[in-house]
């Protein structure tokens, strides 16, 4: 009978302990992408996050925007704490429904320290949670839920592509030092189908989604504050990732982007190539700051104006990890015509971004 508590104390510090001892590994170029295993989680990494986003549609012909967010963040400084609820690796989550009748963002947010089944990502493959919010992936593509007081989403994510290697196959650089850089794909072009909830009724609605998967041990550089980001499914079958790191007077510390043809060609974007130009912006009641919410954004070949779903699509997530940006669906426009859908975030406007 004494053999059974010692083994289950022995059990709980291994699994809150993880596969995380040791300093963090660095990014470096030439780490060659492979999956499975790189769909799962890479916990001696500082920081790693999963991202779903996207468009759907109802029967009623609604068109909303979606958003979920899977944060995985070690805490080295509780390394050496042999206790079983040391919180060596926090999960935390952010979900939202940019819902044009409601006005603004539908969100809510979670978080907890991993362990003891309420909250982890396994390494193997994709599957994070936090309760009974989850993101996981099968032969069938991912499949996703979260809920909250005023909104639930259940939705199936389906590849219709491979995954698209961003920066120098996956090595994504984020400043001019070669550590300050990540590991990143993208999974555009995913068909949606699944259902929402909002104010007491359910609708079966379908569209199309963006997933993306970045992890990395390093902050921002010094001297940079923010960052505007953009995931953009073309019509046709192409797709369009480009991102600007900010400093504090609004110059380009570095740029970067990934532009793939709907035959399939992946081409990387050079920070030259990238220009974001703001021609709208948008004050939120709420908090004050000032965001830039419509663009021209000019990526290689790519030429266009980035326009809202609607403005309100503020995010508060000071209660977890601290900041407040904008996160919302967006159409890109060229010639009067919609020609691209998808994602825009903007952090850093209210104040300096902190990733640790």
């Amino acid at each position: 009978m004494k053999r059974r508590p010692k083994a289950w104390t022995i059990a709980l510090l291994l699994a809150a302990a993880g596969a995380a001892a040791g300093p963090p590994p660095p990014v470096v170029p030439g780490y060659v992408l492979a999956f499975p295993r790189d769909r799962g989680s890479h916990p001696a990494f500082l920081t790693e996050w999963w991202y779903a986003t996207g468009w759907l549609r109802t029967p009623a012909g609604e068109d909303l925007g979606f958003q979920i967010t899977f944060f995985r963040s070690r805490q080295p400084e509780a390394d050496a704490n042999p206790s079983a609820f040391a919180p060596r690796q926090i999960v935390i989550a952010h979900a939202a429904l940019a819902d044009p009748a409601f006005g603004r963002l539908r969100h809510d947010q979670r978080i907890a320290r991993e362990g003891f089944g309420l909250a982890g990502a396994q390494t193997d493959d994709t599957r994070v949670w936090i309760d009974d919010w989850r993101l996981e992936r099968d032969a069938a593509g991912y499949a996703l839920q979260a809920s909250s007081e005023s909104f639930s989403l259940r939705l199936a994510l389906v590849p219709t592509q491979a995954p698209m290697l961003n920066g120098e196959a996956g090595y994504s650089r984020k400043g001019a030092a070669p550590l300050a850089a990540s590991y990143y794909y993208s999974e555009p072009q995913l068909r949606v189908r699944g259902e929402i909830g909002r104010d007491g009724r359910r609708d079966a609605v379908t569209g199309e989604a963006w997933l993306d998967h970045e992890w990395s041990s390093e902050p921002l550089e010094p001297g940079a504050v923010g960052w505007d980001w953009v995931g953009l499914n073309i019509a046709g079958g192409g797709a369009l990732m480009a991102f600007r790191i900010r400093d504090g007077r609004g110059g380009v510390r570095h740029a970067g982007g990934t532009l793939r043809t709907p035959a399939g060609t992946t081409r990387a974007l050079a920070p030259t190539e990238i220009v974001f130009t703001p021609l709208r912006h948008w004050r939120s009641p709420r908090t004050g700051i000032d965001y830039p919410v419509e663009w021209r954004l000019q990526a290689g070949t790519f030429d266009a104006r980035l326009e809202p779903l609607m403005d309100d699509q503020e995010s508060d997530s000071r209660a977890t990890t601290g900041a407040i940006y904008w996160e919302g669906a967006v159409r890109a426009r060229a010639a009067g015509r919609v020609i691209a859908r998808g994602y825009l975030e903007l952090t850093g406007y209210g104040e300096p971004l902190s990733l640790r």
